[in-house]
């Protein structure tokens, strides 16, 4: 039984990378050939005034790329996760074998939800991503409306918890469980927007895809064990796919993920969050600030940024979000990226870790 859980889940993570790697070359042609960048520079700050060291560091450190490097590299990561999950369980029907069989792990109660939020939140970012490419665009959909795309989808996905899969608590490491009755959908909103927010962090090449990986890498080995198979397998197919898009990401990058990956990512992340918690006897919840530690403080950042300008007249970093002050003070990008590919990793362990007290 262990070893058939574990081909469960790493043959579909090989699957999708696999599938990722040979669909690079396809994303790619397209596209450089319709131009899939912005075709103007600019930026403001979160205060709305202009982002002046931003336009420094595009100038010297990243010259060229907004105008030169395509978007939506996402595409290559919700397109191989969703080819492998949806393949393997046609395979499972047009050819009823027993491994064919055991491979499917498109379920109702556990991988229907995530999968959901993922394309969800990739359709909406691909509409983003087309309009910022477009030369009247210049930022895309509104950051109202997108914020309440993800208000919308996850108070749905949050009523669904509550109502149909009666979640209405979170774990408590050491004390059980702490009920919150119908606040569990408010809750999870707010958490969902908070990754959300994180999503910024698609700042430097290969950033955004280590991050990520290793925080669904982590959720796969948290629902692993707590034998939820099917949930493992979708977040190790996610992992995978990440994977073959970082192949292509690290300096200097084939294509940046942009909204169309981030979106769909940190709103299927917050799901799987919550599937990790009490419907899986665990504390998904709790870890979650642990394991996605790198987006919190990316949205601290900001935050202590806006605030401090707002309140004290002056910054306290020379550019939020904080890969970027880092950058600023003299780091190269390279530094930043790896240093927060460690951090990713020694959190993503102590997070399962907590994910998994009993």
């Amino acid at each position: 039984m262990i070893a058939s859980n574990i081909i469960k889940v790493f043959i579909p993570a090989t699957a999708s990378f696999v599938v990722g790697i040979l669909l690079a070359p396809l994303l790619t042609h397209y596209l450089f050939k319709y131009k899939v960048w912005k075709k103007s520079v600019g930026k403001t700050a979160l205060d709305g005034t202009k982002a002046v060291e931003f336009e420094r560091l595009r100038t010297t450190v990243h010259a060229g790329t907004e105008t030169r490097t395509p978007r939506m590299g996402g595409i290559l990561i919700w397109a191989s996760a969703t080819l492998v999950t949806i393949g393997l369980w046609l395979l499972a029907r047009v050819v009823p074998l027993p491994l064919f069989e055991k491979l499917d792990f498109l379920s109702r109660s556990q991988t229907w939800i995530p999968l959901f939020a993922l394309l969800a939140g990739a359709v909406m970012g691909f509409v983003n991503d087309l309009f910022d490419i477009l030369p009247s665009g210049e930022r895309g959909v509104h950051l109202r409306a997108r914020l309440l795309f993800v208000t919308s989808v996850s108070l749905f996905i949050g009523w669904w918890f509550y109502a149909k899969l009666g979640v209405a608590a979170i774990g408590i490491p050491g004390d059980g469980t702490f009920s919150l009755g119908v606040f569990i959908i408010p809750l999870f909103v707010l958490i969902t927007l908070g990754l959300y927010a994180g999503g910024v962090i698609d700042g430097i090449d290969g950033l955004a895809g280590g991050v990520f990986s290793t925080a669904f890498m982590a959720y796969a080995g948290i629902a692993y064990f707590q034998n939820q198979i099917n949930l493992a397998a979708f977040s190790a197919t996610l992992t995978g796919a990440i994977l073959a898009f970082l192949w292509f990401n690290i300096p200097p990058a084939r294509f940046w993920m942009t909204e169309t990956g981030t979106m769909g990512l940190t709103m299927t992340l917050a799901v799987i969050a919550f599937m990790t918690d009490t419907p899986g006897n665990g504390y998904g919840i709790m870890a979650l600030p642990i394991i996605a530690f790198p987006l919190v403080v990316t949205v601290l950042s900001n935050v202590i940024q806006v605030a401090s300008k707002r309140f004290r007249g002056k910054k306290v970093f020379r550019i939020a979000p904080l890969h970027h002050h880092f950058e600023a003070i003299g780091w190269p990008s390279y530094k930043v990226t790896m240093r927060y590919w460690i951090i990713s990793i020694i959190c993503a362990i102590v997070g399962m870790t907590v994910a998994l007290l009993k």
